[in-house]
């Protein structure tokens, strides 16, 4: 494989803070990797630096001549005022340099240089640009092109930089955190686009389902060095484990020779200076490697839990819609206790609605959200909290408590607290100012918890945490003893957390569905199949008949034995379709376990075929009479 790109003892600081030190890896021409890693150990960092975008402290990096490479940034910016198709022209690629160069060229007295910029042009079909960026922006499910990018939703400008980033078809694609803000279709549908395609591929993201179905390749970073692992994400945790049980054996044979040293180093302390330079060295090696932390670096999130009456909360006859688009309509509902509720469906469809007016941040046109008066509500909203960025981290949490109970008599301090988040001493004396954008999401998730609420309402919680915290959270949100809502594109989370969803279909359509992401997915992957073959088999159907009544021919008579399966077509069809409108009752019904809704499914699938084959010969034999 030709090599693309190649690093070789990069080392990147912000004053004190080393984020990676001496580390070299390479990228060859089909490689797919994964880059994982704890939020603030430099991801992003990483990835601006290979895009050229920020600078580092030492090392090389070298990119193969006339690599083409695109890079999908966590949150793409452009000005306001442009058009989603303009926006296409602006992201700085070879090819909108080349346009621009050329209509700068056409539009000037000067014509020199015209011959040799029509012949490039040729060669990257740069005529065809806009076409390209249409059918990719199309793909995307953006069709309104003269829109402007001031009032495109995040997961609209999402798509267009994400467009952007596929019409010039690069060689090497560096995206950092593609799904956030995507909808689940369009992450799908992503996932499948790298799968198809030959491109090479660096990426950061928290989504483990598109890591392990995309990626070929994890690197990680941990205490500042770079680790590979040949293999998707399963392959990686798998690794992972035996590379941190195996450095767990090392520290604790370190700390063994450690105290033995230390007998020798304390003997005799007035003779130190003659001891063996070699030696001395080698022990403060030692004590070094034995110092050296090699946990997962867990959060813990084991909170006491407030008491929750029965009586949680009660939709009754709700309304809501903005102009034509009808989010709820004569909604009801009612929630019960120990509920852990997920909430699926396409960017627009209301979700993030929905859990603003059960917070009361937004009212009801009619009906109303009726809440128990035991409920603790605890809200990470997706736009997050707005911290006051010269605070100390620490004083954030003490604002809000300076000592939390954990039950049992046990508490915890401030700074105690922040330590089980993963922020050190020396981290909770920072500026809030300096931390990377998932640890302000898990110090807001910090002052959510401690708050001790009975009733976790997270929007998009998933959005910038790093794996290690989503794993300990998953945890968490399976052992809690209250009610949870979660609004989520994150089908991994979805998976682990949820006992049911509400699936967010558009125009106020909501169904209940009994399972998790990937039994709904299954069950809509059978209804859409389903209404394909419904779709295909009406033409088949009709056009037979119609020919028929257009051509006028001779009645034939009935035998006995077809007027005798006329009449049992005429008795059968009837029962049939009483079983299918049955079988479609309970699938709506949100009542049935897996193993029915797959058996049902399959039934239904074989009802349709069947009154499908007994209606057309009843037609036939209907001819005659």
């Amino acid at each position: 494989m030709a090599s693309y790109l190649q690093v070789e003892g990069l080392t990147k600081s912000f004053g004190d803070l080393v984020l990676f030190r001496n580390i070299s890896f390479g990228i060859a021409e089909g490689q797919r990797i994964g880059l994982i890693a704890k939020n603030g150990s430099g991801k992003t960092t990483l990835l601006n630096i290979l895009a050229g975008k920020e600078s580092y402290d030492a090392g090389n990096i070298s990119f193969r001549r006339d690599l083409r490479i695109a890079y999908l940034e966590q949150d793409p910016q452009y000005p306001a005022e442009l058009t989603v198709i303009q926006a296409c022209f602006q992201s700085g690629n070879e090819i909108t340099d080349l346009i621009a160069r050329y209509e700068q060229v056409i539009n000037s007295t000067d014509q020199n240089g015209l011959d040799a910029i029509l012949q490039q042009m040729d060669i990257l079909q740069a005529w065809d640009y806009e076409h390209r960026a249409k059918q990719i922006l199309a793909q995307l499910k953006i069709t309104n092109f003269d829109q402007k990018i001031g009032e495109l939703s995040g997961g609209q400008l999402k798509r267009v930089a994400l467009a952007n980033v596929l019409i010039t078809e690069p060689d090497l694609i560096i995206l950092d955190e593609p799904t956030n803000h995507l909808d689940l279709d369009m992450v799908e549908w992503l996932e499948g686009y790298l799968q198809r395609s030959r491109l090479s591929l660096l990426m950061v993201t928290h989504d483990r389902y598109f890591l392990d179905r995309v990626c070929t390749e994890i690197m990680e970073i941990d205490q500042q060095q770079i680790y590979q692992y040949k293999g998707n994400y399963s392959y990686y945790l798998e690794k992972r484990e035996e590379r941190v049980n195996a450095q767990n054996a090392e520290t604790d044979r370190a700390n063994n020779l450690l105290r033995k040293e230390l007998e020798w180093m304390r003997r005799q302390p007035q003779a130190r200076g003659t001891k063996a330079k070699s030696r001395i060295d080698a022990f403060y090696e030692l004590e070094k490697k034995a110092q050296q932390q090699r946990d997962a670096g867990n959060v813990q999130l084991q909170m006491k839990g407030s008491y929750i009456g029965n009586k949680i909360f009660e939709a009754q006859h709700v309304y809501k819609a903005f102009g034509d688009i009808k989010i709820l309509e004569d909604f009801n509902y009612v929630f019960a206790r120990y509920e852990k509720l997920g909430i699926v469906g396409n960017n627009g469809t209301g979700k993030s609605t929905f859990v603003k007016m059960l917070m009361g941040e937004v009212q009801p046109d009619k009906g109303c959200f009726d809440i128990g008066e035991t409920v603790r509500f605890g809200y990470y909203s997706q736009d997050g909290l707005e911290f006051d960025d010269q605070m100390k981290v620490l004083d954030v949490v003490q604002n809000i408590a300076e000592v939390i109970d954990l039950g049992n008599g046990s508490k915890l301090t401030a700074s105690q607290f922040l330590q089980h988040f993963l922020f050190p001493p020396e981290k909770q004396h920072s500026f809030v100012y300096k931390l990377s954008g998932g640890e302000r999401r898990r110090l807001y998730l910090c002052t959510v918890l401690i708050k001790n609420p009975n009733f976790l309402v997270l929007d998009e919680p998933t959005n910038d945490l790093d794996i290690v915290t989503l794993n300990v959270l998953e945890e968490y949100l399976q052992q809690f003893r209250g009610c949870v809502i979660v609004v989520s594109h994150d089908r991994y989370f979805m998976d682990k957390v949820v006992d049911h969803l509400l699936a967010f279909s558009g125009n106020a359509q909501i169904k209940d569905f009994p399972g998790n992401y990937s039994d709904y997915r299954e069950w809509k992957e059978i209804q859409d199949s389903l209404a394909r073959e419904a779709e295909q088999a009406k033409p088949k159907d009709t056009k037979p008949v119609e020919e028929k009544k257009q051509q006028p021919t001779e009645k034939k008579k009935l035998s006995y034995k077809e007027k005798k399966e006329f009449e049992e077509l005429d008795a059968l069809i009837p029962r049939l379709e009483e079983e299918k409108a049955a079988i479609e009752a309970a699938l709506s019904s949100g009542a049935l376990s897996t193993e029915e809704l797959l058996a049902k499914s399959q039934r239904i699938s074989e009802l349709i075929a069947e009154i499908d084959e007994k209606t057309m010969r009843w037609m036939e034999l209907s001819e005659y009479f």
